[in-house]
């Protein structure tokens, strides 16, 4: 298992947060739609411009310093396996045009070098393809992510929010025309969503074995016994464009999930940490998850966050039972 640091396009952008999450950098730079995940350790298991930009491109930096494997080694039990990390970026179709829209190949190598390009480097450690668009042929997204590995842009590549047929027949694709397969999905799993993780990923890890990289451990922060029924001002749900948020947590659904994680506060308090780092060492807890990416926006929240490491050794089978218990959400296999 991993834990991974997502820095948004702000982030990367800052000065400051830079230097503090992703280490020193030859310039400022952004993801291509989603957050970059600098995680360390291997990636999961399993199987835009044009030439000018790509000549623009320039090497991947060192990896940063002891300053942050020092600081949080000591304050979170967290273990260096190497002295690597994973840079990730993501392709979505979010533009107006129609070749800005869906998987084409078109959009997929575009978009990657553009990404590179505001990245400042030469390649990503993994490419994931956000099936936001069902009518791209499959064919062609996986011919254009073995194109964009074969030309060194990407290492590996994988899925998000792809269903498992989806996964699967990309698979099968690749193997009939001699391409390369996707080795992750991106999945959103926390306290809340557990059905696609826990249900039907499964198969795949074990027939295919791809792994799977999960996003939001705390539901966009709905997790966290702070708002305790409110929703106060500092909150992400004032920030605009976030009126989805505020209003999923004043429903009726929202408030009983909040119910629901005022009661895991026993269980926190008896492990001596937050309901938060309680939910991120839970989605650590699933032998599915290959890695958790953390939305972090300082350093004193990342150092918290990976106190989540400690309290995954703490978290013993009972403990997982009793959570069960008083979420009531567990999935059951129908075999």
């Amino acid at each position: 298992m991993q834990v991974s640091i997502a820095c948004t396009e702000q982030n990367l952008r800052s000065r400051s947060s830079e230097d503090r999450l992703c280490g020193p950098r030859p310039g400022p730079g952004g993801g291509n739609g989603g957050p970059v995940g600098a995680g360390h350790g291997n990636p999961p298991r399993g199987g835009g411009s044009g030439p000018k930009a790509r000549a623009a491109l320039v090497p991947r930096p060192p990896a940063p310093a002891g300053a942050l494997r020092e600081s949080t080694g000591r304050g979170t039990g967290m273990k260096y396996r190497r002295s690597s990390y994973v840079i990730t970026t993501k392709i979505f179709g979010g533009g107006q045009a129609e070749t800005e829209r869906g998987l084409s190949r078109k959009h997929i190598i575009e978009g990657l070098q553009g990404s590179l390009e505001r990245l400042q480097l030469g390649y990503v450690d993994i490419v994931f393809a956000n099936r936001s668009d069902p009518n791209s042929p499959m064919e062609e997204i996986v011919r254009a992510m073995t194109d964009v590995i074969n030309q060194g842009l990407a290492l590996y590549w994988g899925t998000s929010r792809w269903s498992a047929a989806e996964i699967m027949e990309a698979y099968s694709m690749a193997r009939q025309f001699n391409l390369i397969p996707p080795v992750c999905e991106q999945a959103e799993h926390h306290l809340f969503q557990r059905e696609k993780v826990e249900m039907q990923l499964p198969e795949l890890y074990h027939k295919i074995g791809v792994g799977s990289v999960t996003w939001s451990p705390l539901a966009c922060g709905l997790i966290t016994s702070k708002y305790d029924g409110r929703v106060p001002d500092t909150c992400k749900t004032t920030i605009k464009g976030y009126q989805w948020l505020k209003e999923k947590m004043q429903s009726e659904d929202g408030k009983k999930q909040q119910a629901r994680v005022m009661e895991l506060l026993p269980i926190a308090h008896q492990l001596g940490c937050t309901v938060a780092q309680l939910a991120i060492a839970w989605c650590l807890h699933n032998e599915g998850v290959s890695s958790v990416l953390l939305g972090v926006s300082s350093a004193e929240q990342l150092i918290e966050h990976l106190g989540a490491l400690q309290v995954l050794s703490q978290l013993t089978p009972q403990m997982v039972m009793e959570i069960d218990a008083l979420l009531g959400n567990k999935s059951h296999s129908k075999k």
